[in-house]
């Protein structure tokens, strides 16, 4: 597959998989973005515009971005930095896990007892985890985990996701086919 920015207006800000804590440079400089009532920046038009086109390319260069933009490739390549900072939005390489060797994918419900952040943060700390949600409804943590075969899914599920202290029970979703996977949904 190819390089595709994703973007993501609800990003931990201090995920230390970005390496960085965008709490402190939320709205430095003169931007004209500016932070919406939840914490989260507020984007404005031209800031979404770029997420598209990094969307359609994450490789795009900036002097393109601003013909289609209408800004300066300077300015957009402060907006980018910016957005990256913030946490809104990462640009990275998406692959197709059979092609890179994850042969087993699977989205795993999770019913905890007490608290979750716990739990959760004992998940996400996991290599094989890629997504963990929590969740109003039938399970209080939803979990997605891509695996290189049935028996390293197998290890991961039983001997340590349920050995997490709080985790009452849990459901696996094996995926047979993947149909869709799609990152644009950010600036709709």
């Amino acid at each position: 597959m190819h390089s595709e920015a994703v973007a993501s207006r609800s990003a931990d800000p201090s995920d230390p998989r970005t390496g960085k804590d965008s709490v402190s440079s939320r709205n430095s400089g003169g931007s004209r973005e500016s932070r919406s009532g939840n914490g989260s920046p507020q984007l404005d038009a031209v800031s979404l515009a770029i997420i598209e086109q990094l969307q359609e390319d994450g490789r795009r260069p900036y002097a393109a971005i601003g013909k289609a933009v209408g800004l300066s490739e300077a300015a957009v390549r402060q907006r980018v930095q910016k957005l990256l900072d913030q946490g809104v939005m990462q640009i990275v390489a998406v692959t197709d896990p059979l092609t890179v060797g994850f042969r087993r994918q699977a989205m795993v419900g999770i019913n905890v007892e007490g608290d979750l952040d716990p739990v959760a943060e004992e998940l996400t700390a996991m290599s094989e985890v890629e997504y963990v949600v929590m969740t109003a409804g039938s399970f209080d943590l939803l979990v997605e985990i891509v695996c290189e075969d049935d028996d390293h899914l197998l290890d991961v599920i039983n001997k340590r996701i349920r050995a997490i202290p709080g985790v009452r029970s849990t459901e696996s979703f094996v995926y047979l086919k993947l149909k869709k996977q799609t990152y644009m949904w950010g600036t709709r």
